[in-house]
């Protein structure tokens, strides 16, 4: 039983150790949650929904989402130059699993009393 149990867990070591490279950090799945819609985003955009993030940060996580191709980014060279962020078809593969980990998380906020901060959850109530 044990042999099964160590092997289930190596099986999945791996695919979890490339999750967590290409979506874990702070503000990569904030990130994926604001392009979702489907839409294309600016930069601007995405620092004012996220908040509390620096421009560095901003940056690195975007450009670490490109690198993963989980987002493609269009520069304007125009004056004033802007930038803007849309989901790559792999990128939109990944959504219904957060999805499914956002009902999750969902269900624990609400057993646990915790307010949820964010417009779309205070809306659901």
């Amino acid at each position: 039983m044990k042999k099964a149990k160590d092997e289930r867990t190596e099986n999945l070591l791996c695919p979890i150790k490339y999750l967590t490279k290409v979506l874990g950090g702070r503000w990569k799945l904030p990130i994926l949650c604001i392009l979702e819609t489907g839409g294309t985003v600016r930069f601007g955009q995405i620092k004012k929904k996220l908040g509390n993030v620096s421009n560095v940060m901003l940056s690195q996580s975007l450009r670490e989402l490109e690198h993963d191709g989980i987002i493609t980014r269009h520069q304007y060279n125009e004056v004033p130059p802007h930038v803007d962020y849309t989901m790559t078809k792999k990128g939109k593969k990944v959504i219904p699993a957060l999805s499914m980990l956002g009902d999750w998380a969902k269900e624990c906020m609400k057993e646990e009393n915790i307010v949820p901060e964010c417009e779309e959850c205070l809306s659901e109530k």
